[in-house]
């Protein structure tokens, strides 16, 4: 029960039995730090019901539970704020289920089922460090629903199909000589990507002979010999040429290798995967129907459109004139074929804001085509991780690797925690182990710490500073944590009655005792952030409590149970806000 709840029936029964009115709903708040405080009533909104000076309102309110709440010790008034100040013993007990409940945070179950679409890659080249912010904003997510009480499917779309697959086909007949992973010793998405960019270079050298003989640049780009082998080689895919299909099959397992390495190491996984290959036909059906109903029509040139101009939007093409699907056609039917397989009630597609157009299209469609669900559709949409040196473009190669960001990651937590000398005693495995843990750390919570809504320039050393806003001070401090409490010989089963509180242990209290809303407010709002920068704060609490009292050399007995039991649910709180974001934390570092 959140201490808010035990005030609303005397403030319920003062109101009714002074002002004869009864009202159900009531604004608190945390106290703002600048006053005196644990938990403030915001008394504006009562003036709408009760015609009084907000002042005088607050304080008899304050005098009311001071009266008959015996863990009101206090209050004070500010304009129509009503600061109340709570008892030490009320915080022992908050402490005391804190440590006791081993999944303190975690929601009671939710009658809703959700699935987060993530990652969702190309299959001509490796993922790199655009995917690295989609897949751990989207896992986080998963992550922190299920913990919020839904039931939650994490799945992706494995986009295999199309011209740009076929470029790098192409590329790997003209000029790989039979070449394998194993033989090249790559990672297959690496051999994959490797051609990808083989193909831009030959097609750009044509361009530029084709513009060396008087073509126009356009057309140039049009005519380019390598391009409409290509382009002949997916009609081929389409219809089915065995061969064609049989060097599909061959490099996409390549790539699905090397993805299942890179999700490994990342720590991610999916409940089921969806391929663009199997779907991008599924909602021909769907348009057909919706044809017959009128929410679609039929251009002279056979194409079939939606005019979605009263809705603010444009006009939208479903079909092409030779009956062919375009994406939106693929998105409605996977959309329908996802709810009919799982019977979900909420969709949440991790995809960057360049893309913001296209959901509110697609969810506006499927709802003119009668589906309930589409009110429940949301478009997590993020922005674009930049580097120092600029964009990021796949087929210039120009691309950080998610696999060779994280081995970066690796090498710059060793240097860094090298540099520190606390690991010595390590043998060479725990340390790898570790500076594993510290980069992709680093790497996740830097992601992770920002609004999904906001560009990020990635710098990798900033990522790993052991000071400030990032994921290895928090992931010290839990191994700190952990060292005291290898130390101490006591009894964590005993109760701690009748002690008295420092303001730094009250203050830390106070913010583990948020955690449960700050998991409802992150679930809530989609947002690994409120969760990240939260750790953040939880973290600079305990390192203030640390600092300026002793722990293991505590005055008394009762002083040091109370302070290991409030450092140790300290820790476990961050353990389990790490994990909701996919960070693992050390026991040693």
């Amino acid at each position: 029960m959140r201490v808010e709840e035990l005030f609303i029936p005397h403030i319920q029964k003062f109101l009714k039995e002074n002002y004869q009115k009864e009202i159900e709903t009531f604004e608190f708040q945390q106290t703002r730090k600048e006053f005196s405080g644990d938990v403030t009533l915001v008394v504006f909104p009562l003036l709408r019901h009760i015609k009084t000076n907000p002042v005088i309102l607050a304080e008899s309110i304050g005098e009311h539970l001071k009266a008959h709440v015996n863990i009101v010790t206090g209050f004070n008034v500010i304009k129509g704020f009503l600061n109340l100040e709570l008892s030490d013993d009320f915080y022992l007990n908050v402490l005391d289920n804190i440590f006791e409940d081993k999944t303190f945070g975690k929601q009671d179950q939710k009658a809703q089922k959700v699935m987060v679409e993530f990652s969702s890659p190309n299959t001509n080249k490796p993922l790199h460090l655009g995917h690295m912010r989609n897949i751990t904003l989207g896992y986080a997510v998963a992550q922190i629903l299920d913990f919020a009480g839904y039931e939650v499917f994490k799945t992706q779309i494995i986009n295999d199909r199309g011209i740009h697959i076929c470029k790098s086909m192409l590329a790997w007949e003209k000029f790989g000589h039979e070449e394998t992973p194993e033989s090249a010793k790559m990672k297959g998405d690496h051999l994959v990507g490797k051609y990808y960019v083989r193909f831009d270079i030959a097609y750009k050298k044509e361009i530029q002979e084709l513009k060396d003989k008087g073509i126009p640049e356009d057309e140039a780009k049009a005519k380019a010999p390598i391009l409409l082998e290509a382009q002949d080689m997916l009609k081929r895919w389409e219809a089915g040429d065995e061969r064609v299909v049989a060097l599909w099959q061959k490099m996409n397992k390549w790539v699905y290798e090397g993805f299942e390495k890179t999700y490994k190491r990342m720590g991610v996984n999916f409940d089921k995967n969806y391929y663009e290959s199997d779907t991008y036909l599924l909602g021909k059906d769907i348009i057909k129907k919706g044809l017959e109903k009128g929410v679609f029509y039929r251009r002279p040139d056979n194409s079939v459109w939606i005019d979605l101009s009263d809705e603010g939007l444009d006009e939208k093409i479903v079909l092409r004139a030779d009956g062919t699907a375009v994406y939106m056609t693929q998105d409605i039917g996977t959309a329908v074929k996802r709810v009919d397989d799982f019977g979900i009630d909420k969709m949440i597609y991790t995809v960057g804001n360049e893309q913001d157009y296209h959901f509110k299209v697609l969810f506006l469609i499927l709802e003119k085509l009668g589906y309930e669900w589409a009110k429940d559709l949301y478009h997590l949409s993020y922005g674009m991780v930049d580097l120092p040196s600029g964009k990021m473009k796949s087929r210039e190669g120009t691309v950080v690797d998610a696999d060779d960001l994280m081995q970066d990651m690796m090498l710059t937590a060793k240097e860094i925690s090298d540099e520190h000398g606390k690991i010595d005693s390590f043998d060479e495995d725990k340390k790898n182990e570790l500076y594993n843990m510290i980069g992709l750390g680093a790497l996740k919570y830097f992601i992770l710490k920002v609004d999904p809504k906001k560009r990020i320039v990635f710098d990798p050393q900033e990522s790993v500073d052991f000071q400030g806003n990032t994921g290895p001070f928090i992931q010290y401090t839990h191994a700190r944590i952990q060292s005291i409490l290898r130390q101490f010989d006591g009894d964590l089963s005993l109760k701690t009655e009748g002690y008295k509180l420092d303001e730094k242990e009250r203050d830390l209290v106070k913010i583990l005792d948020q955690f449960p809303d700050v998991v409802e407010q992150a679930a809530a709002q989609y947002s690994p952030a409120v969760l990240a920068n939260y750790t953040y704060d939880l973290v600079k609490s305990f390192n203030s409590f640390y600092q300026n009292l002793s722990i293991l050399g505590a005055n008394t007995e009762q002083q040091k149970l109370f302070r290991v039991k409030l450092s140790a649910s300290t820790a476990r709180v961050i353990k389990t806000a790490f994990g909701l974001l996919g960070i693992e934390v050390p026991e040693r570092m």
